[in-house]
């Protein structure tokens, strides 16, 4: 199973930026971000694919998040620009999703992080 090591989750104002990391400890073809807040379902915020670097958001953060990938380091990185409150999740890194074309599909997902807290205030 591939092992994922998350970092850069921490408290930040509205309209701050913050990047996200998570190395792999070997390559997969999907990684993704998702999000989960307290008393809410984890939902996908991102995806990139392979050797493409073919990139999927979430509609509640185009245009303020972007997902990238160094496949040389096994890393994938999430920025965040202009954060805000509802943003405030537990943010988690998956790879090696299986049985399904849906990158929002968590089950599908074989390795999960730990999860890093993303804390944005008003």
């Amino acid at each position: 199973q591939v092992q994922l090591v998350e970092s850069g989750g921490r408290s930040v104002q509205a309209g701050g930026s913050l990047r996200l990391s998570c190395t792999a400890s070997e390559y997969t073809s999907v990684m993704a971000w998702f999000r989960q807040a307290p008393g809410k379902e984890r939902e996908g915020v991102a995806a990139v694919y392979g050797r493409s670097r073919t990139t999927f958001y979430a509609d509640s953060v185009k245009g303020r998040f972007t997902i990238s990938r160094d496949n040389a380091e096994n890393t994938v990185y999430l920025q965040m620009n202009s954060l805000k409150p509802e943003d405030t999740a537990m943010y988690y890194c998956a790879a090696d999703l299986r049985g399904s074309s849906d990158w929002r599909y968590s089950p599908g997902y074989k390795s999960w992080g730990q999860g890093t807290q993303v804390t944005v205030s008003s």
